[in-house]
């Protein structure tokens, strides 16, 4: 069965997809949109230093995404404004790999393919990478969750909480560079960033809690690639921004959903008293899941 091609590009697609998720979710809530383009851009220096040294590419990508996270996060707060900052490394990091890649001579690169994706060349120990990457993923923030959600929604409570939030800060940091080690093989460098957005802010307007959100997350994420590799087949049209346009579709789909669930929910009247607990104190009506 994994000999089929498109079978190992399925499953690689939804492995991709479910690690990155409810790790979008945290982007998505803590506003760390530049900090994945930063992380992901960072590959492309990966790939140059992997083919350099002759090592792994996996383990190349790996290291340098987890070195200019780091890095990120140590330089925020010190005196440049956040998203001056990610801006600034994740545009210098691209262009600093593009020129490390013209220097390697004697070397043939499909630079295309590191930029955006070439899931269909997966073969199966690239898909060993990317399911033992997304299940470290999985179980790491599955493991962290409450943790990582206290320390979301406020640092001072975590403290008072027993919680170190640069610690959660560093296993976000860790978990982001996993995922863009096990996600440039399937949508590149250029649309990893999109791949972890997308499905969670599309996911967003119909959620109550945060785990709910994932979760969704997570279904629409699996439905982006695989429909999105569908399509690309029948279309003959480059997969990995086939995936992500197709993503893209869902949330603009799901924004026009969203907008008409709040005007019909203004439009209902307004005259019923909200539920009362047992104390005889007004409830609050959950709203849509903003932030945990």
């Amino acid at each position: 069965m994994l000999d089929d091609f498109l079978v190992r590009a399925a499953l690689a697609g939804l492995g991709v997809a479910l690690a990155a998720a409810p790790l979008g979710c945290f982007v998505v809530w803590r506003r760390m949109a530049y900090f994945g383009d930063a992380t992901a851009h960072a590959a492309i220096l990966g790939v140059a230093l992997s083919l350099l040294l002759s090592t792994s590419i996996f383990a190349g990508v790996l290291v340098v995404s987890l070195m200019m996270a780091t890095l990120v996060s140590l330089l925020s707060g010190r005196g440049y404004a956040m998203d001056t900052l990610l801006g600034v490394m994740a545009h210098s990091a691209l262009a600093f790999g593009l020129v490390a890649v013209s220097f390697l001579s004697g070397v043939r690169i499909d630079l295309m393919a590191y930029l955006f994706g070439d899931i269909l060349a997966v073969g199966k120990g690239d898909l060993a990478l990317i399911g033992g990457g997304a299940l470290l993923v999985v179980c790491l923030v599955g493991w962290r969750w409450s943790a990582l959600l206290t320390a979301t929604l406020d640092g001072d409570l975590a403290r008072a909480s027993g919680i170190d939030p640069g610690r959660e800060q560093l296993v976000l940091t860790l978990s982001l560079a996993v995922v863009v080690a096990v996600a440039l093989k399937v949508v590149g460098v250029l649309l990893i960033a999109a791949l972890l957005i997308i499905p969670a802010a599309a996911a967003r307007p119909f959620c109550r809690t945060p785990e709910i959100m994932a979760l969704l997350a997570a279904v629409i994420g699996a439905a982006s690639t695989t429909g999105g590799l569908q399509a690309a087949y029948w279309l003959d049209t480059p997969t990995g921004p086939t995936i992500v346009s197709l993503a893209a579709i869902l949330f603009a789909l799901s924004s026009l959903a969203g907008q008409l669930k709040r005007r019909m929910s203004r439009a209902e009247p307004s005259s019923a008293a909200p539920p009362l607990s047992a104390a005889g104190t007004e409830q609050p009506t959950p709203g849509r899941c903003r932030a945990p």
